[in-house]
């Protein structure tokens, strides 16, 4: 079985939740003897890597305009599976999914993969949003099969197009690698359980400025702030947060991964996400595969996860984050437990393999 991946920048070590999730899930599809092709956005890639964990790496060029690039780097995927004799063309995310017909039309099956619906998201115009709503039309209605990550994305698919068959398997997490050293808490000049930890891309919907206000008021100087992420595309709202960390003593840290994710995510007081839009966020399970408290945004897909009512705040409302986080830091740091079960990657593993075989 052959299967062609588009839809992602690319991995490994790649910004994105989608590219998280790619990382996460076809090294263990490679190890069931599965022929596995991503065809990376070579603007995104930093290596000159030809396979990644038995999954085999293809780089093609594309204009990093992010109103275009997406689509023209599907458009070149697909006409490369079919040269590539794919079985299955597996497409993540909306925008992409917008070429799901030329797919079919070249006699390939087609898997879709909806991670949340983009078009509502702050950073996009009037345009781009109508091409993603056509885009997850055209997903929807030509994909033999769609996977979903939430079941707030399968209820809007069911009442938008009437499509009732999705395949409902979620993001997962992997085991925690939970560091003792600190060596990269002191290189930050923070201690351990002295700092609220959030991460993601810097865009609008991510609601950091929120979380940079709400915790500048607390006024809490014994407490620090730390943001893991960056921009995609550097732009006036990724500046200005930038400039907004600065002049309120918040601690950017960049793009991370490994060791040094991990280290924070091990000894952060608690975790924090103010979202206004997520699919199934990663973020969040990662955090809470590590045992941290988290404060998270009353959007259905934080909700579904089903945490403790005092985890969520209403949307946009930096008071009651404020109050959240005052709570969170005037006790001292107790770990929490949660369910994880279905959030295991070996089982998706399982899951998308279902599908794949379901489809040939």
């Amino acid at each position: 079985m052959k299967i062609v991946v588009t839809g992602t920048r690319g991995i490994p070590n790649i910004l994105g939740g989608v590219e998280t999730h790619c990382e996460e899930l076809f090294p263990r599809m490679a190890q069931k003897d599965i022929d596995i092709t991503i065809v990376r956005r070579k603007s995104y890639v930093h290596d000159s890597l030809t396979e990644y964990q038995g999954v085999k790496l293809v780089d093609i060029t594309t204009p990093k305009k992010k109103s275009l690039e997406a689509v023209i780097h599907t458009f070149k995927a697909i006409l490369k599976a079919r040269s590539l004799h794919a079985d299955i063309v597996h497409i993540h995310a909306i925008g992409p999914a917008l070429l799901t017909p030329l797919a079919r039309l070249l006699g390939m099956k087609v898997v879709f993969t909806h991670h949340g619906p983009d078009y509502d998201r702050d950073k996009w115009g009037l345009a781009a949003k109508t091409m993603l709503k056509l885009g997850e039309r055209m997903g929807v209605m030509f994909a033999n099969e769609v996977i979903v990550i939430s079941e707030v994305i399968n209820d809007i698919l069911v009442r938008k197009y009437g499509r009732r068959d999705c395949r409902l398997i979620y993001n997962g997490v992997p085991a925690p690698d939970k560091i003792a050293d600190t060596d990269y808490l002191e290189s930050l000049g923070v201690e351990s359980h002295k700092y609220v930890f959030a991460m993601g891309r810097f865009v609008p919907e991510k609601n950091f400025h929120h979380l940079i206000h709400a915790f500048s008021a607390l006024k809490r100087l014994d407490y620090k702030l730390i943001l893991a992420g960056d921009s995609d595309f550097e732009d006036d709202y990724s500046i200005n947060l930038k400039k907004l960390a600065k002049e309120n003593g918040v601690i950017l840290t960049g793009f991370i991964k490994g060791k040094k994710l991990h280290e924070l995510l091990t000894h952060a007081c608690c975790f924090v996400l103010p979202s206004s839009h997520e699919g199934l966020p990663i973020a969040l399970l990662e955090a809470m595969s590590y045992d941290l408290p988290v404060i998270v945004s009353n959007i259905p897909a934080n909700l579904e996860v089903g945490l403790a009512y005092d985890c969520y705040f209403q949307t946009d409302d930096e008071k009651e984050l404020k109050d959240k986080l005052q709570k969170a830091l005037s006790k001292d740091f107790v770990p929490v437990s949660y369910s994880m079960d279905e959030y295991n990657w070996d089982t998706i593993a399982e899951q998308v393999l279902a599908v794949y075989r379901g489809v040939v």
